[in-house]
C-alpha cells in the first residue's frame, strides 16, 4: 500500500488530473448508462401501452348488441397497429359482465378486483412469454342488453425491450464521445495550465549556477506564491554566499599584516641575542597574539550572526534574560576584574523577535568594548520604552572615533580597527545583528560623560507574543 502511495505521489499532475478526470468520467457514465436504461424502458413502455390502448379501443368500439346479445367483428385496424412490432405475438379476451369469455384466449387471465371504467394496465405471459396487457371497459345500457364489457389486448415484449436498448445504446454513444471530448479537453487545458511551470523550470535550467537574481514574478496568481518562497530562498542563499565570499575576503585582508607581523617579530626574536630585547620581543608576540585570536573571534562571531540572521526561525526573546545570561556568564570579570558592571532592567518583560544567541553576541562584543574602552561605571540593562524595546550597554567615556562610526556597516572598515584594537568591529557585530531583526543600532554620545550603545527592535507586546 506505501509503494502504491508513492508511485502515485511520483506521477506527474497531468497524469493524476486525466486519472481524476476519468474516474469522475467513468462513475458517471455509469448512473447515466443506468439513467438512460430506465429512461427507454420508460418511453418504450409509453410508446407500446399508447398502441396498445389504441387496439383495445378499436375492439372495443366494434362491439355491438343485436337481438339481446353483444355481437362483435375484430376491426383490422386495431391489429394493423400493433402490427408495429412484428416480432411480437398478439393476443386478445373479452369478457363479459358474468366473467365470460366472448371470445379470444381463455388463458389470458385479468387481474382481480377490476372496477370503474378507466384503462387498466397489469404484466402478465402469453404462452410462456412475458407480455404486457391492457383492460378497457365499455358499459352497454340497451332494452334488449345491458352490462360491461372488458376487452383486454396485449403484447409480448421484444419490441419494447429493443427499443430500451437501442435508446440506450444511442446515449452511451453520445455519452462515449462527450467523455473522450472532455477527457481530451481537461488535458488540453491541464498541459496549457501547467506552462507556467514548464516556462519557470525551463528558466531555472538554463540559468548559470551561481545566478540568484529573483525570477521573474509575472506568472498566474496561482503559482505567484511558489515564485515569492523560490525568490526568498534564492535571495537568502545569496546572502549566505555574500557573507561566505565577504568573510573570507575580509579574513584575508585582516590577517595580512598582523601574522606577517609574528612572523617578523618570530625572526627578530631568532636573531637576537640580547636577553632583554628577547623579552621585550616576546612580550610584543603574546601581545600580537591577543590582538590576533580577538579579532578572529570577533570576525567569526559576525559570520555567525549574519549566517544566524538568515537562517534561524524569530522567537520571542525577553531582553531580560539575555542581559543577564550576558551578565551571568562573567567575561567581563575576566576581561576587566577591576571595573563592576552593573545590570539594570525594566519591572515588565520586553518582547522582541529575533534570536537569542546573536543577542547575546552582539550584547558581548558592545559590553566588551565598554570595558576596553571606558570607564567606570558600565550599565548593561534591557528598557521599553513608547513601542520600542532596547538592549544596552552604557559607559563613562566620550565613545569610539567620528571615523569608526561613519564606516560602522561597510566592508573592511575593520582593517583600521585592527590597529585601533578593533573598537568597530565590535559595533559592526551588533549592526549587523540590528539589521537582520528588523532593528538598529543607536549610539548616544554626551560629551565626555557617557557612551551609550543600543540595540533597538519593535517590541512585541505580551499578549500577541
Amino acid at each position: 500500500m506505501t509503494s502504491l502511495l508513492s508511485r502515485f505521489g511520483a506521477t506527474s499532475l497531468t497524469a493524476r488530473v486525466a486519472l481524476g478526470v476519468t474516474f469522475l468520467l467513468t462513475f458517471g457514465g455509469i448512473i447515466v448508462s443506468i439513467a438512460a436504461f430506465a429512461y427507454g424502458r420508460e418511453a418504450a413502455r409509453t410508446a407500446y401501452d399508447r398502441l396498445l390502448v389504441g387496439a383495445a379501443n378499436d375492439i372495443a368500439s366494434a362491439i355491438t348488441v343485436v337481438d339481446g346479445h353483444p355481437v362483435l367483428e375484430l376491426p383490422h385496424s386495431a391489429f394493423e397497429l400493433l402490427a408495429l412490432a412484428p416480432d411480437d405475438r398478439i393476443g386478445y379476451r373479452i369478457v363479459g359482465p358474468n366473467g365470460q369469455t366472448l371470445t379470444g384466449y381463455d388463458e389470458i387471465a385479468l387481474p382481480a378486483g377490476l372496477a370503474g371504467y378507466s384503462d387498466v394496465f397489469f404484466d402478465g405471459a402469453f404462452f410462456g412469454e412475458a407480455a404486457r396487457y391492457v383492460v378497457v371497459s365499455r358499459r352497454f345500457a340497451e332494452r334488449t342488453w345491458s352490462g360491461t364489457i372488458r376487452v383486454a389486448v396485449g403484447q409480448t415484449l421484444q419490441a419494447r425491450n429493443a427499443m430500451a436498448v437501442d435508446i440506450t445504446r444511442k446515449a452511451l454513444y453520445v455519452l462515449a464521445a462527450s467523455g473522450l471530448a472532455m477527457l481530451l479537453l481537461a488535458v488540453l487545458v491541464v498541459r496549457a495550465v501547467f506552462n507556467p511551470l514548464k516556462r519557470i523550470a525551463g528558466g531555472l535550467a538554463e540559468r548559470d549556477p551561481h545566478d540568484l537574481t529573483p525570477l521573474d514574478t509575472d506568472v498566474p496568481r496561482e503559482t505567484a506564491m511558489m515564485i515569492q518562497a523560490l525568490n526568498a530562498f534564492m535571495g537568502r542563499l545569496d546572502r549566505q554566499m555574500n557573507s561566505m565570499r565577504h568573510l573570507i575576503s575580509d579574513t584575508a585582508h585582516q590577517l595580512r599584516t598582523p601574522v606577517a607581523a609574528l612572523r617578523a617579530q618570530a625572526d627578530l626574536f631568532s636573531d637576537e641575542e640580547d636577553p632583554e630585547r628577547k623579552d621585550r620581543i616576546v612580550e610584543r608576540i603574546q601581545t600580537r597574539s591577543t590582538s590576533l585570536g580577538r579579532l578572529l573571534d570577533q570576525m567569526l562571531s559576525q559570520a555567525l550572526v549574519i549566517h544566524r540572521g538568515d537562517s534561524v526561525r524569530r522567537e520571542k526573546i525577553d531582553l531580560r534574560d539575555v542581559v543577564l545570561d550576558v551578565f551571568e556568564e562573567g567575561d567581563h570579570a575576566v576581561l576587566r576584574p577591576d571595573i563592576a558592571v552593573v545590570p539594570q532592567l525594566a519591572d515588565q518583560p520586553v518582547y522582541v523577535l529575533a534570536d537569542t544567541t546573536s543577542l547575546q553576541e552582539a550584547v558581548k562584543n558592545l559590553l566588551s568594548n565598554a570595558l576596553k574602552y571606558g570607564r567606570a561605571p558600565v550599565r548593561i540593562g534591557a528598557t521599553t520604552e513608547n513601542g520600542v524595546a532596547s538592549i544596552w550597554v552604557e559607559d563613562v567615556g566620550g565613545g569610539p572615533d567620528p571615523e569608526i562610526l561613519s564606516a560602522l556597516g561597510t566592508r573592511f572598515n575593520q582593517s583600521g580597527l585592527s590597529r585601533q584594537n578593533s573598537s568597530g568591529l565590535g559595533l559592526a557585530i551588533a549592526h549587523a545583528v540590528a539589521r537582520s531583526f528588523e532593528g538598529q543600532l543607536v549610539l548616544d554620545t554626551h560629551g565626555d560623560r557617557t557612551f551609550r550603545a543600543a540595540l533597538c527592535f519593535p517590541e512585541i507586546k505580551a499578549e500577541a507574543a
